[in-house]
This record gives C-alpha cells, sequence and structure tokens, in this order.
C-alpha cells in the first residue's frame, strides 16, 4: 500500500479532486476524518470532477444519497448514526455492495466488517485558515 498526500487551500479543492479522481482504481472509496474536516465538501467536488450535476449533501439522517454520473451512479453513505450491522442490513446495504456503482462510505468503521476488499481511504484533516491535509491510499494489489 502506498500513500499520496495533498495539502490544499479550500479554494483549490476542485483542482485537487481532479488530482485524486485520476488516482482512484477502484470504485469503493472510504472516507475518514472528523466531524466538519470536509469530507462531503471533498466528495462534491469529486462529484464536480466526475462530470456530474448533482450536488452532495450530507447523508447523516438519510444514511444513503444517489447521485447521477455520465453513464454510472454514486451512493453516497454516511454510517455515523448506524449502531449495528442489522441496521446496515434492514436498509438493504448488500444490494449497494453489489452495484458495480461507486460507493462513497464515511464513517465506514461502523460496518467494517461489510465493507469491500478492495477500496481506496482517503483521510481529510482540517489545517486551519481553510487549508486541508489529504492522504489517498492507493492499492497496489490491483
Amino acid at each position: 500500500m502506498k500513500i499520496i498526500e495533498f495539502t490544499y487551500h479550500l479554494k483549490d479543492i476542485d483542482k485537487i479532486a481532479v488530482n485524486v479522481l485520476s488516482h482512484l482504481n477502484t470504485k469503493t472509496v472510504l472516507f475518514n476524518g472528523d466531524m466538519g474536516a470536509g469530507k462531503t465538501t471533498f466528495i462534491n467536488a469529486l462529484l464536480k470532477a466526475m462530470k456530474s450535476e448533482d450536488i452532495a449533501t450530507s447523508p447523516t439522517f438519510s444514511i444513503v444519497n444517489e447521485y447521477n454520473l455520465p453513464g454510472d451512479k454514486v451512493y453516497h453513505f454516511d454510517f455515523y448514526r448506524i449502531e449495528s450491522i442489522e441496521e446496515a442490513y434492514n436498509f438493504g446495504i448488500e444490494d449497494y455492495l453489489t452495484s458495480e456503482h461507486w460507493l462513497f462510505m464515511e464513517w465506514s468503521k461502523r460496518i467494517e466488517e461489510l465493507i469491500p476488499s478492495v477500496n481506496q481511504t482517503i483521510t481529510i484533516s482540517d489545517l486551519q485558515d481553510n487549508k486541508r491535509s489529504l492522504k489517498l491510499t492507493l492499492n497496489t494489489n490491483i
């Protein structure tokens, strides 16, 4: 596993998203970071880089949001409120996991045993003054 790190100002987020997108080699992407670090904001920039006309909003209460891409979809999950694997099964997580569409997952540790083994992780840290650190794991086994 290899990690690429980016440090950026929020005004440059669209350029960083295009760069990160060029390094994604799987459709399952886990987003880590503290509350308010900018995970959904970065997902929004990724959607733009993927030519989506949709705007990402936090699916904290809906658990999953669906966004359209040209010829594909993104399922954006926020598992913050999930308290058990049974809750994930209750909303049909297995249908999403086998869909062959993009899976963007926030707070994925709450359903860790269900996450596809082939995935990449984006970890975002708030550096203050509208600056962020982003670490992207690269899967070298794909």
